[in-house]
C-alpha cells in the first residue's frame, strides 16, 4: 500500500473519528483528542486537519440535521473509509515493530 503520508495529529483525529462513530463532527472530535492526548487543541486546526484527511481519501462527510440549539446549522459528520483504516493500521504496526526494536533501556545513575 502507498502511503499517502499520516502525521501525528492526523492520526490523532482519525482515532477520534473511529472512537466518535456516528458523532464525529467539529467540536466532538476536538474534546476527543484533548481528553486523549492532555493538551489544548485549536477548533480551527481540527476542521482543516478534518478536510484534509478527506482531501487524501481518508475521511468521508455528509450533512447531518439542522438543530435549533446551534441556531439550524447543520453538522457536517465523518466517518473513517476503508483506506483511512489501512492507514491507521499501518501507521500501529510501524510504531509496534519499532517499539520491539528498542533495546532494553536501563536507567543511566
Amino acid at each position: 500500500m502507498k502511503n499517502k503520508g499520516l502525521g501525528e495529529f492526523e492520526e490523532l483525529v482519525l482515532l477520534a473519528v473511529c472512537i466518535l462513530k456516528d458523532e464525529a463532527y467539529g467540536i466532538t472530535v476536538k474534546n476527543e483528542v484533548e481528553k486523549h492526548s492532555g493538551r489544548a487543541i485549536l477548533l480551527g486546526a481540527v476542521h482543516i486537519t478534518l478536510y484534509r484527511l478527506q482531501d487524501k481519501g481518508f475521511l468521508a462527510s455528509e450533512l447531518g440535521g439542522n438543530t435549533k440549539k446551534r441556531g439550524d446549522r447543520r453538522k457536517r459528520l465523518f466517518t473513517i473509509t476503508s483506506t483511512g483504516l489501512e492507514q491507521l493500521q499501518e501507521a500501529q504496526r510501524i510504531r509496534q515493530n519499532m517499539w520491539q526494536l528498542i533495546p532494553q533501556l536501563k536507567p543511566s545513575l
